[in-house]
């Protein structure tokens, strides 16, 4: 996984220590053009071929909606619309295949799809596609809540308390 130039930096600092990073995660929808059925954008990840939404680091300063919508376009070449925040959480601390230990504060999008069939844009995944909702492959108990609260459509996120 390519590592973010200013993380790359950080890391010089504080070495493998935990970084405290913002993250982005957006749920892609649009209906199925067969039968109307949800389907949703999905990647799998290069590292562990795990099957998820498109989630990325936001760049210094940036805003969330638009890092979610960058971090899409960059990974899927598909453009899509960030509609709401649909939940806002923090991720268990991952380690990396390198030792690098990060947490995340992982803003959850719902998104439309506006155009575009998606390929894999990066080395960050090895497949990328549209799923039924009701075909999903396995995914963490994480990746599908996300999809949940994004179907869901409820008009505030949820938080944890």
């Amino acid at each position: 996984m390519p590592i973010p130039e200013f993380v790359a930096r950080l890391r010089e600092h504080v070495g493998r220590d935990l970084l405290w990073l913002p993250g982005v995660a957006a749920v892609v929808l649009r209906p199925s053009p067969v039968d109307g059925i949800d389907e949703v954008l999905l990647v799998q990840r290069a590292d562990t071929l795990a099957w998820t939404v498109v989630t990325g680091i936001l760049d210094p300063v940036e805003e969330p909606a638009v890092g979610a919508v960058r971090e899409v376009l960059e990974e899927t070449g598909v453009v899509a619309r960030a509609d709401r925040l649909v939940w806002a959480h923090t991720t268990p601390v991952v380690e990396f295949t390198n030792g690098d230990r990060s947490a995340f504060l992982s803003l959850c999008f719902r998104c439309s799809w506006v155009e575009g069939e998606p390929v894999v844009a990066d080395d960050e995944s090895v497949d990328a596609r549209w799923v039924r909702v009701d075909e999903l492959p396995p995914m963490s108990a994480g990746q599908l809540r996300r999809i949940e609260l994004a179907r869901a459509n409820q008009p505030e996120a949820v938080f944890a308390t």
